[in-house]
């Protein structure tokens, strides 16, 4: 199973790909948690890739694309793989099916959380209290809310024209959230 996981900052990305990633037997591929990561370690790329998450700012694809095309590319990822965050522009689109196209395999669906804009601020607001994302300042949140709009979601039309799009109604606990996914998943056939 190849899978995409969308939808806007704080829709609960994260926390469904752990699950869904279980189910299938397949790795969770976060670009947010390699990026921050690398900021953990103060590699060169995490130093890089710090200064455009501060700003509220996406990663540069060129940085973006290596990265993933690297991690696919691991044995583990191999019978599949959910990516979380990746592709977020219709640049990354493309770059993502050279990549599939070159194993052989192709993407099964690209699955999009939807939320309430103002449920989403105010998890966001709560997440950087709890979790200490110091990235989740309310400036922050309404810049990344922005960039989802005008880069990512015309992803959305993108995948739905391709007959890949499943929408899942990302509000409700976590677990009404997983059963909606998995529900949904079920329709679309194995590849």
């Amino acid at each position: 199973m190849r899978l995409i996981l969308m939808g806007p900052p704080g829709a609960g990305k994260g926390t469904q790909a752990t699950s869904i990633a279980d189910h299938f037997g397949i790795p969770a591929i976060s670009t947010g948690d390699i990026f921050r990561a690398n900021v953990s370690a103060g590699t060169e790329l995490g130093i890089e890739a710090k200064r455009y998450m501060d700003a509220g700012d996406y990663v540069p694809d060129e940085v973006t694309n290596l990265m993933v095309r690297n991690r696919i590319d691991e044995p583990d990822a191999k019978p599949g793989f959910l990516l979380d965050g990746y592709p977020r522009t219709t640049a990354q689109v493309d770059e993502l099916d050279g990549m599939i196209a070159f194993t052989g395999h192709k993407l099964d669906a690209a699955v999009v959380l939807t939320v309430d804009p103002d449920e989403l601020v105010a998890r966001l607001l709560q997440r950087a209290t709890t979790g200490g994302r110091a990235d989740d300042t309310e400036e922050v949140i309404r810049k990344r809310q922005d960039l989802y709009t005008t880069e990512t979601e015309p992803l959305i039309e993108l995948y739905r024209s391709r007959g890949l799009l499943v929408e899942v109604d990302g509000m409700g606990t976590v677990d009404e959230v997983t059963q909606r996914i998995f529900a949904a998943l079920d329709i679309i056939p194995e590849s």
